[in-house]
């Protein structure tokens, strides 16, 4: 890097404080993607932190982007909790048995230690090596469940909503041991290095409960949360839709809000104008085929809608690249991105 370039850390900076760097910043969010740096499997590749570390790093000098993303899976967050998770050939891990099997249970669920977990243990060194290689230069995203989105893995979404509903003390009690994991979690990773967390809450977003809920239970939790969490948040919906409860949202303390391919870019970032910075919206899922040109051209089309006067990073919508998205599409965004990257005059 010579010496008047500036790093990815202060790029994202000034994007955030609602500036134009040198150009727009970009996050490829890239979890078992790394597997195939040592063309092993996803099991084998997520149980070694050295291994996860060292491909973060190559990832990250060979396509360019601004961040680093030690994130495992989301279910490595239910073994910590005496659950399992069930690993696939070629996509990310899912939850195994859920541990709640009755309302009953959750009086007696107590949080994990974040220290005390092996699995966890595993992610927080990950972190800790690309810390030490890396220093200040570029951020380091940690990850956390959203005390009020852990429970689809703790008990299945039937009946976590039936709780909702039904067992309003009961849904209480549970957000109180989940919201003491969360905060425990998110604080140690950015202890190990983590510049900022990401703070995934997909069941609150509109395409999964009506607003009114949201504003009864997970902005509450939310804003009880990242209170307790000592460094930036980004909110993520992981895919699903948030522009209805925008305003909600900023009232949380996040930074970010990071944006579903479903709604408009550019009516997202008019509505978070003075609140929020706005991160997205490439779609993972159509990215496994695309083109070289219709790479370009997703690439041109978010930057023109949402770039202007910063406080924009390109991402892709669900905050995890799936696996089958081939390297040289990766590598297209990288390229459209430093030729459409500039800010639009």
């Amino acid at each position: 890097m010579s010496s008047d370039e500036i790093t990815p850390m202060e790029r994202v900076l000034t994007a955030l404080s609602h500036k134009e760097p040198d150009r727009v910043p970009f996050f490829l969010l890239l979890t078992t993607q790394g597997s195939k740096e040592f063309n092993i499997s996803i099991e084998e590749y997520f149980s070694n932190p050295e291994m996860v570390a060292k491909a973060q790093i190559r990832m990250q000098q060979r396509y360019g982007h601004d961040c680093y993303y030690p994130f495992y899976y989301a279910s490595l967050e239910l073994e910590a909790w005496g659950g399992n998770s069930v690993f696939y050939p070629d996509a990310a891990p899912n939850s195994g048995r859920p541990i709640i099997r009755d309302p009953g249970d959750i009086t007696s669920l107590e949080s994990p230690d974040v220290f005390g977990s092996p699995q966890l243990q595993k992610l927080l060194k990950t972190t800790s090596l690309i810390k030490e290689y890396t220093g200040e230069d570029i951020p380091i995203i940690g990850v956390v469940m959203s005390p009020f989105a852990l429970p689809t893995m703790q008990m299945g979404f039937d009946h976590y909503f039936d709780l909702i509903y039904e067992e309003p003390d009961k849904f209480e009690e549970l957000m109180r041991v989940n919201e003491k994991f969360c905060v425990q979690w998110a604080n140690a990773q950015l202890e190990s290095g983590a510049t900022a967390i990401c703070y995934f809450d997909p069941v609150s977003s509109s395409t999964i409960i009506p607003p009114e809920l949201y504003r009864k239970t997970g902005f509450k939790v939310a804003k009880r949360t990242i209170s307790k969490i000592k460094g930036p948040t980004a909110t993520h919906m992981a895919s699903g839709r948030c522009l209805p409860i925008i305003e909600d949202i900023a009232e949380t303390g996040t930074s970010i809000i990071c944006t579903s391919v479903l709604e408009d870019l550019a009516e997202v970032k008019d509505a978070c104008k003075g609140k929020l910075s706005v991160m997205g919206n490439l779609n993972g899922i159509e990215m496994r085929h695309w083109s070289p040109q219709e790479t370009g051209d997703k690439v041109k089309e978010a930057i023109q809608k949402a770039a202007s006067g910063g406080g924009y990073i390109l991402s892709d919508n669900h905050g995890e690249i799936p696996y089958t998205v081939p390297s040289d599409v990766l590598l297209n965004i990288s390229e459209s991105l430093r030729k459409w990257g500039q800010y639009p005059g």
